[in-house]
């Protein structure tokens, strides 16, 4: 699982500031609790480009994937109120 866990990590550098501010944040202090299930969801999340992201987290443009689009609404987007994004 670490193997798994590391490249989901690397995964998380992004080219966006704001994105790669908030993936990596959230990897360093909630990857290691995520269950099975959610971190397939998450390494599926991490797949969308960085405009893609920004415009759901910050500008509530959808995804078209319900799942994907709860994952981020409890998981990641209680750090954009965290940080400085």
């Amino acid at each position: 699982m670490n193997i798994e866990i590391n490249r989901i990590q690397w995964k998380c550098r992004r080219g966006m500031r704001e994105i790669d501010l908030l993936l990596r944040e959230f990897s360093n202090s909630k990857l290691q609790t995520l269950d099975k299930d959610n971190l397939f969801i998450f390494n599926q999340i991490l797949d969308y480009d960085d405009q893609t992201l920004f415009d759901y987290i910050f500008k509530q443009e959808s995804l078209n994937n319900k799942i994907h689009e709860d994952f981020i609404n409890k998981y990641l987007k209680k750090f954009t109120k965290q940080g400085n994004f």
